[in-house]
């Protein structure tokens, strides 16, 4: 290996970057429990919850006694996870020939960006120096106003439908399970894994298709208010017919999705 995959490589085998791997991916699960339960009193009209997505899990985490310092437990979790994902995306993935490799290289790229906003979320909450204002729109906003910043936020909804689609895709074939050692998916562990693993990863996948339509339907009317994250994807399914039903199960789902984060950590394969 070059100099640069040396580097990248060394942190893969570390034990202490597994056991932070473990913390990281137990707090993933914990936020994602919190926002099932913020978003599960909204299909019976009880908005009074915050918002359901991962700055109002956050906020919410924040208010419970010793709340910063989970906060900065998340932080590290994250870090943790950004540098297990990183060295992936430089080094990773051996078992894979050509153009296999590169994309699960460019899928665990995408997720050390995702787990670093995360951290990045929890460390301004911690501080309170989280953004007050502004949202999702306005960032849309200020896209559009860049030369050919119509079609970027276009594309940019377009690829998180795909992702959407390919975490649907994920859970539904259980591809999931490519992660896990094989004691996870064997004996009495088997079911409870492949459920929340495959409910999990659905879910997730619609409430990500939902969030890439808004960003495409902002793009098609030109109108930075018709974009939203997943807060804004949950009231658009609660707006749709049997939306009641639709978003209780998608919380559920996501809740699911938590819970397989925990047996992620538990039985997590490097």
């Amino acid at each position: 290996m070059g100099t640069v995959e040396q580097v990248a490589g060394a942190p893969r085998n570390s034990e202490g970057l597994k056991h932070g791997a473990r913390v990281g991916l137990v707090a993933y699960g914990v936020v994602h429990l919190v926002i099932a339960a913020t978003a599960l009193p909204l299909a019976w009209g009880d908005n009074s919850e915050g918002r359901a997505d991962q700055t109002g899990a956050l906020a919410q985490l924040a208010e419970q006694p010793f709340g910063d310092l989970l906060l900065w437990v998340i932080v590290a979790g994250m870090a943790a996870l950004v540098v297990w994902q990183g060295a992936e995306a430089v080094v990773g993935h051996q078992d894979e020939d050509g153009v296999e490799r590169h994309a699960k290289r460019a899928v665990s790229a995408g997720r050390a960006v995702v787990y670093a906003v995360l951290g990045w979320t929890a460390a301004s909450t911690a501080t309170g120096s989280g953004s007050s204002g502004g949202g999702t729109d306005s960032t849309t906003a200020r896209l559009m106003s860049a030369p050919g910043g119509t079609f970027l936020v276009g594309a940019i909804g377009l690829g998180i439908v795909a992702v959407g689609v390919v975490l649907g895709y994920r859970g539904w074939a259980e591809k999931f399970t490519d992660h896990l050692q094989p004691q996870a998916t064997s004996g009495g562990t088997r079911a409870p894994v492949i459920v929340a693993g495959k409910v999990g990863y659905l879910a997730k996948g619609v409430a990500l298709a939902v969030v890439g339509v808004l960003f495409v339907s902002a793009a098609v009317q030109h109108e930075p208010k018709e974009s939203g994250g997943l807060d804004v994807a949950l009231h658009q399914l609660l707006a749709q017919p049997l939306g009641p039903l639709l978003l209780a199960v998608v919380a559920v789902g996501l809740g699911c999705f938590g819970v397989y984060c925990f047996f992620w950590a538990r039985y997590l394969r490097r």
